[in-house]
């Protein structure tokens, strides 16, 4: 058996006569079940050539690139929705499809398929609906929050989707196809079959070899890790063997060094240090935690290394470093123009929601914070470093701690003084990053000759006085939407009000940021509305900012 740089595994066997290797079988069997090969709204079928093709009533979202065979724009609505007006809006059946990827869905099994179509129209973050059981009729109900990724066409076998549409796309009641070439799901021979399965289960067992390798390793902790191991071969290489020209930052966690695989994807290595100020606890913790997370706003984990008491984390390297290298920075800050920064804005938001509610866990980051948001290639941004976050009981609204860590200057008022964590402490930080975004000044190096309020209390002095729009960052001045960066900074507003009960949830906080028509609150006095003394103000703006992925952690006694 080979796997191969594409990511097929293939089953050699050997030819005798011809004294070669012959072919015989792959897995996957086909391109389709290569995830989410069409993208956004775009349909895959084997028996199609080309295999991808848009949704009826969808067209390639960049059509020259479509007719070469590059699908990874997707496809986009023929006419656009208005989800202002609920009743400019409507679904579409279509049918025979292997539905979309679940990662932003939500379920009740007791709705109707009635009470479902009911409950998305009323949300225009609702872009399809289906059944989850469709054995005697049907029944139980499936919401899809994001675009439809994955959609294979199975005609005969497959199940179908309701995908909300414009209403002039609805004049005919017909049921549509999931391709704009219809065709039958064409029959894998026997033995092909046969092959795909014996190799499917020698990729399984290999996978709990590794498993089972990674859990003696840890065996003291009896932690069941579902993550693949490097070995230490592989990480020497890939950093040079951790050499100082790698290493790319350092935080509470240890040195954090850039490496390359043999296959050229690109990694960061964060490698536990003796002296570091996380220990094994926040290891395991960053471990267990996000390895059960999949988002497109989240670091993603590729691997660990655990052997004696050497352990490290392998991760997806971001080019592009952290939000603070950005914001904080007086040249680079002008390379993060407001569309970008609210797109930034919007995808921290959506990453949070999804920790707090749509994960398999629910969990509370403890530390969010601008040097805790990684930039990509496109400058999307991935919250990471997961050391000291909590998860959460789905009844759980709060918990206690005695030992508060954190990062002055983020962390909500309950929590720094009495040590009370909830969701509504992450969304005080939130907005404390909001707030730095839309004015690119770090909260407590903020200064102002005028008075000694932190970043905080002098927006709040600012909206008071309808002189919001001087907290605008002066490179922005010709780039920005009023109305777009006014909703931006009362949301923020909003978020670091001084009471948890105050705050919104993320998924209003979510609503509210993308949606320009709904109505917001009056925001009342945010936490932390105290002057500070001209000394410590002084000190705090005199402080050099720090770039990296680097972690605070402040021990503080709660009075």
């Amino acid at each position: 058996m080979t796997l191969l740089k594409n990511g097929y595994l293939q089953r050699l066997t050997w030819n005798y006569k011809t004294q070669d290797w012959t072919v015989y079988g792959n897995t996957p069997a086909d391109n389709c079940d290569f995830y989410g090969l069409c993208q956004a709204y775009g349909s895959c079928s084997i028996g199609n050539s080309p295999v991808c093709g848009c949704l009826d009533k969808f067209m390639p979202r960049y059509p020259k690139d479509w007719d070469t065979a590059d699908w990874s724009g997707g496809c986009v609505r023929r006419t656009p929705l208005d989800c202002h007006n609920a009743s400019s809006n409507g679904f579409l059946k279509y049918s025979g499809v292997k539905l979309p990827d679940t990662r932003y869905s939500w379920f009740n099994r007791s709705m109707t398929l009635k009470e479902c179509e009911t409950v998305c129209l009323k949300n225009c973050t609702c872009m399809a609906y289906a059944n989850i059981d469709v054995t005697a009729g049907g029944s139980g109900c499936f919401l899809w929050f994001d675009d439809l990724i994955d959609i294979r066409e199975v005609p005969e076998v497959g199940q179908d989707i309701y995908i909300r549409m414009a209403s002039s796309e609805l004049e005919s009641p017909e049921t549509h196809s999931s391709s704009p070439v219809k065709g039958r799901l064409k029959i894998i021979v026997i033995p092909l079959l046969l092959a795909a399965v014996v190799l499917l289960g020698l990729f399984f067992l290999l996978y709990f070899l590794r498993r089972r390798k990674l859990k003696s390793g840890m065996q003291s902790q009896n932690e069941d890790i579902e993550l693949p191991v490097f070995d230490l071969h592989t990480l020497a290489n890939a950093t040079k063997n951790f050499s100082c020209t790698n290493m790319i930052g350092e935080g509470g966690f240890g040195p954090v060094y850039k490496g390359k695989l043999t296959t050229g994807q690109e990694i960061a290595v964060k490698r536990l240090s003796n002296n570091s100020g996380q220990g094994l606890q926040e290891f395991k913790n960053e471990v267990m935690l996000i390895s059960k997370l999949q988002h497109r706003n989240l670091v993603r984990l590729l691997g660990c290394y655990v052997e004696g008491e050497e352990r490290m984390l392998i991760y997806e390297y971001m080019p592009n470093k952290s939000l603070d290298y950005f914001i904080f920075d007086q040249n680079r800050r002008l390379e993060l123009p407001w569309q970008k920064r609210f797109e930034i804005a919007m995808g921290i938001s959506r990453g949070l929601l999804y920790l707090h509610q749509d994960s398999r866990l629910r969990i509370i980051h403890r530390d969010l914070k601008a040097s805790n948001i990684l930039l990509d290639e496109e400058l999307s941004p991935k919250i990471s470093d997961f050391g000291i976050a909590r998860s959460f009981g789905i009844d759980q609204i709060e918990a206690k701690t005695k030992r508060v860590i954190g990062t002055y200057g983020y962390m909500s008022p309950e929590y720094a003084i009495d040590g009370k964590f909830s969701v509504k402490s992450d969304v005080f930080s939130l907005g404390v990053l909001l707030l730095e975004i839309v004015s690119g000044k770090k909260n407590r190096k903020f200064h102002h000759p005028d008075h000694y309020h932190s970043l905080l209390g002098h927006a709040w002095l600012l909206w008071n006085e309808h002189r919001v729009l001087e907290l605008v960052d002066s490179c922005l001045e010709n780039s920005y939407i009023e109305s777009q960066i006014l909703r931006c900074i009362q949301v923020g507003l909003l978020c670091i009000q001084k009471l948890p009960k105050d705050r919104p949830t993320m998924s209003s906080v979510v609503f509210m940021l993308g949606n320009e028509g709904v109505p917001l609150p009056e925001p009342k006095q945010p936490g932390f509305f105290v002057e500070r003394s001209s000394i410590v103000a002084e000190t705090s703006s005199g402080e050099r900012s720090h770039t990296g992925d680097a972690l605070t952690i402040t021990m503080i006694e709660a009075r």
